[in-house]
């Protein structure tokens, strides 16, 4: 009796396989996860500090970006200049893309510039450095550095996985920004679906929110006007990336100063995203002459 109990026990488990299938194996992780994407970045970051980038681990094929003009790493000027970081960091680690990209606070002989460093990391090596400095209202029209001791409170926060929207959906939402901007008439014309209060910083300087001062209508980021886009025109989108679990949203962003044929502003901006609405925005910009509108990076979506 008791072998026939344990064959049938035996036939019974093959049944309960057969019937659900074997398990789908667990999809590979990245090669360079989240923290080994964020940790390329501060490579990069002390390889500044240090002023030698030979511990770097860097493809064949590396291309590299400074302020918009294409040079070898070691000719890159910051890797003479940057004598110290600051506390502030903020940093967006696009997982699926392999990319991460960090708006920090350095110094270069105790002066402050806010910086933009991206990596594109394949096969665990750096292929990609794009480097963006601003030293000065001059270069970025804002430049407000004391309000940038460390990550805003909006854009620290993690969202419960359920509060988070899919990357085509937030990417869907980002999207309504460009698209306001060359409405040039108000975010909520299009609408732009912004949380109560909502605030954009502007290189430290807030250009939008309940505490705004720069003009009578920017208290409302949903109802501010935008009609001197009618003099600048059409906003570019050269890239998105997206932080998919902390909920931010970048779009690298471009579009005139005073009009046709000016300097072109050129903007990272970030959305921080979840519940289905902007909760922040931040942005990190810097003055470019026409011809280095895209920062030496093509187009790589198509525009809103």
């Amino acid at each position: 009796m008791k072998t026939v109990a344990a064959l049938c026990l035996v036939l019974l488990s093959f049944g309960a396989l057969a019937a659900t299938g074997p398990k789908s194996p667990s999809p590979a992780p990245p090669a360079c996860d989240r923290e080994c994407l964020r940790g390329m970045v501060t490579q990069v970051l002390y390889a500044l500090v240090d002023h030698d980038t030979s511990k770097l681990l860097v493809a064949d094929n590396l291309r590299v970006t400074e302020d918009g003009i294409e040079k070898p790493l070691a000719k890159v000027g910051l890797v003479k200049t940057v004598t110290r970081l600051r506390g502030y960091r903020q940093d967006i680690i696009d997982e699926r893309a392999g990319q991460s990209i960090a708006a920090v606070l350095v110094e270069e002989s105790g002066a402050p510039v806010i910086l933009i460093v991206r990596v594109a990391v394949k096969s665990e090596k750096i292929s990609e450095l794009e480097l963006v400095a601003t030293r000065s209202r001059a270069e970025g029209l804002s430049f407000t550095i004391d309000t940038l001791n460390a990550p805003s409170e909006e854009m620290s926060f993690v969202p419960h996985p359920s509060q988070l929207a899919t990357r085509e959906q937030a990417i869907a939402i980002a999207l309504h920004y460009p698209k306001g901007l060359n409405s040039a008439d108000t975010f909520a014309s299009v609408g732009t679906p912004f949380a109560p209060g909502t605030r954009r910083v502007e290189n430290g300087a807030v250009m939008a929110g309940p505490d705004c001062v720069f003009s009578p209508t920017c208290k409302d980021i949903a109802t501010q006007s935008l009609r001197i886009f009618k003099r600048l025109g059409h906003v570019t989108v050269r890239s998105i990336f997206v932080d998919e679990r902390m909920g931010i949203v970048l779009l690298r962003l471009s579009w005139n100063v005073r009009g046709p044929g000016s300097d072109k502003l050129t903007a990272f901006e970030l959305f921080k995203v979840y519940d289905g609405q902007i909760h922040k925005v931040e942005a990190f910009i810097r003055l470019f002459p026409p011809e280095l509108e895209l920062g030496g990076w093509p187009v790589t979506v198509s525009q809103p």
